[in-house]
């Protein structure tokens, strides 16, 4: 059953632009959000969570900051970086929203009486790392800046892969027609896998508008998530790319805001800021699994797969938690195993006889080594005799 509350909630865009526009809040008194989070279901949390709730996990959210103080992340935010250094600032309507309902979905934790309200996130025990990369739709700055991204999201990128990031989400792109890969941002992206972050980025929000490629979904490497709705059903709007990795819910989704008010958004952002954190649940339980075996976890263990196992829509299907950690456990467990060395045991002189009486066992060791020596000294003298007749004939 698709659940919306027309009178409680506004849709509003968790797109790529990062278009949050003016909405119809709800209030902290209204104890209905909870039970809209219907993805928290579809994603099987409550199971999941009986294993990990991502505690000791670092999450990157690479976007427009992140309001620390907001209830639903109080505690589970980090100090970050400001790549940006101008624009809206704390307070104003265009600070922080992308970001912060993106970390809501992360790692938000709820509030109130035994955090029963507000918004929770799918690994409500991970921690924030806010890495401010580019500016609101709304921010008066975009309009004066040439540009809203230049270096900023490749050198956050790397920050973030230098401080301790877990796993990278970027709830951003490019999918416009003029897209193009920046090598800047690609060698960034490359480096951060090196050092074992993580990356996962949205698809695009252009599946009506050409379904124009989408960077830095596209970049090898990259976990790249497409949106359903409830009924598991493509997003009309997520982009369909050969790129695509795994769905996850993305429309109808229920965001914390600075204004500490909800809104109710759709988008692919969204269904990035969901696998980040099922990827933090593996990350969580499995630390030893590398950035190359959780993409090809999430792909093997994803629900409702396509026909034929995968297509652009919504790649492998729809991501599972509970089916990915369990599969975790097995992966890490073969990888731990090494070829173990036993020089002394298969190679060494054995174990001393307490009773030896110098018996034929005591000197047939000493005789069978003289006569190897013996043996090999020949050959040598044979090789160097034969050495020089060969140089003769020549």
């Amino acid at each position: 059953m698709r659940i919306r509350r027309a009178a409680a909630v506004t849709v509003t865009a968790l797109a790529t632009s990062l278009a949050l526009p003016p909405a119809t809040p709800v209030a902290y008194a209204d104890d209905g959000i909870r039970a809209q989070q219907w993805a928290l279901d579809a994603l099987g949390t409550d199971q999941a969570w009986r294993t990990t709730k991502g505690a000791g996990v670092t999450v990157a959210v690479l976007d427009t900051g992140v309001d620390a103080s907001h209830p639903d992340l109080a505690g589970n935010v980090l100090e970050g970086k400001d790549m940006v250094g101008f624009g809206a600032r704390r307070g104003a309507k265009s600070w922080a929203r992308h970001g912060t309902a993106m970390a809501g979905i992360v790692a938000g934790h709820g509030h109130g009486e035994n955090r029963g309200d507000g918004v929770l996130g799918i690994a409500p025990e991970a921690r924030v790392l806010p890495v401010r990369v580019i500016l609101e739709d709304g921010d008066p700055a975009r309009k004066k800046a040439r540009s809203t991204r230049g270096n900023a999201l490749a050198e956050g990128i790397r920050w973030a892969a230098d401080h301790g990031a877990d796993v990278i989400n970027l709830s951003l792109g490019d999918d416009s027609k003029s897209a193009h890969p920046e090598p800047a941002e690609d060698a960034a992206v490359q480096y951060a896998l090196k050092k074992g972050a993580v990356v996962v980025a949205s698809a695009g929000n252009g599946g009506e508008r050409g379904d124009h490629i989408s960077y830095p979904a596209a970049y090898p490497g990259v976990i790249a998530a497409t949106a359903v709705d409830s009924d598991g059903v493509r997003a009309p709007f997520s982009t369909r790319r050969w790129y695509a990795t795994v769905s996850a819910p993305g429309d109808d989704v229920v965001i914390a805001d600075p204004n500490r008010r909800y809104y109710e958004g759709w988008g692919t952002s969204a269904a990035s800021a969901m696998v980040s954190g099922a990827v933090a649940l593996v990350r969580a339980a499995h630390p030893g699994l590398d950035p190359a075996q959780i993409k090809r976890l999430l792909q093997d263990t994803a629900r409702d797969a396509p026909a034929g196992g995968r297509d652009d829509s919504r790649g492998f299907g729809l991501i599972d938690p509970v089916a990915a950690l369990a599969r975790a456990g097995e992966i890490e467990q073969r990888s731990s195993l090494r070829t173990t060395a036993h020089a002394k045991k298969y190679f060494g002189p054995g174990p001393d006889d307490p009773d030896d009486d110098g018996g034929p066992a005591a000197w047939a060791g000493p005789v069978a080594g003289a006569l190897g020596v013996g043996l090999l000294v020949a050959g040598v003298a044979l090789w160097r005799g034969r050495r020089g007749a060969l140089g003769h004939r020549r």
